[in-house]
């Protein structure tokens, strides 16, 4: 009888031995054997790492656009408190920019043409219904849509049988503002069904058989509490949440730096013991 089977040790029991005794042949659990899986926990490492300054730096981004906004919201707030000025002339509408001109206070003089008003859809603090948009041939002899101001949905069937006219001479003070294409949320302008989302100026011209019309339109200002259209309603609202965003993308470049170094705090006192 073997030494082993004298012993009483199984077959389980002699293969789990030749199985120890090849692993410690091959060397496999040696100290100089590279630890398993530190490629991935590299990489997992690197991907963490460019996490952070991948969140960092939208976080940046954030800062220079609320620096932006504040300029632009400084800028507009100037403009509508300006004193007023003359529309721009043809000579100056190919260097339009809303950066520039969007909410200027403007004046128009002339008279209003004898065209079908456009309803454009809206929603205002009056609830909603439609700015009443009315083209006027300016004194300098060029058309301005005015967006004369807010009617309720009660009274679209009486603006759309009404036209501007031949009138006396008009003045118009209100803001500058450039034109909105395509529509709304969603919802597309559709001219051949005189169904408006946005003040589209170039394709209400088009519809209107309008020409030498001015890039922009006019919101009018305040016609008083009792007339319609409404206007001064315009609402000058710029959002800024640059701010809460940056904040956002630095919290969550805080803590993906916390999850990447607690693996390393964590072995140290490890590593101690092992000493």
């Amino acid at each position: 009888m073997s030494p082993i089977s004298g012993m009483g040790v199984s077959g389980a029991g002699r293969a789990k031995f030749r199985t120890e005794d090849m692993i410690a042949q091959a060397g496999i659990g040696s100290p100089a054997a590279p630890p398993r899986g530190s490629a991935s926990r590299f990489l997992l490492a690197l991907s963490g790492l460019l996490g952070v300054l991948l969140f960092l730096g939208l976080g940046i981004w954030q800062l220079e656009r609320r620096v932006w906004k504040l300029d632009l919201i400084a800028r507009v707030d100037q403009r509508i408190h300006a004193p007023v000025v003359d529309v721009p002339a043809p000579q100056e509408w190919s260097g339009l920019s809303a950066p520039d001109y969007e909410y200027r206070h403007v004046r128009l003089t002339g008279r209003f043409e004898d065209h079908a008003n456009t309803l454009v859809q809206a929603v205002t603090e009056l609830g909603g219904g439609y700015w009443v948009l009315t083209p006027m041939r300016a004194d300098g002899g060029f058309v301005v849509l005015v967006n004369r101001g807010f009617i309720p949905q009660e009274r679209k069937a009486e603006f759309e049988r009404e036209s501007g006219g031949t009138t006396a001479p008009a003045a118009i003070d209100g803001l500058l503002r450039l034109s909105e294409p395509g529509g709304g949320f969603l919802r597309s302008n559709d001219p051949a069904a005189n169904r408006w989302y946005s003040r589209d100026v170039v394709a209400i011209a088009k519809a209107r058989g309008l020409t030498d019309v001015a890039p922009y339109f006019v919101d009018a200002g305040a016609s008083g509490a009792q007339n319609w259209p409404r206007g001064g309603l315009t609402v000058v609202n710029f959002r800024n949440s640059h701010l809460v965003y940056a904040l956002t993308w630095f919290a969550l470049a805080l803590m993906l730096a916390i999850a990447l170094a607690r693996p390393i705090f964590a072995s140290r006192p490890e590593r101690g013991a092992a000493r």
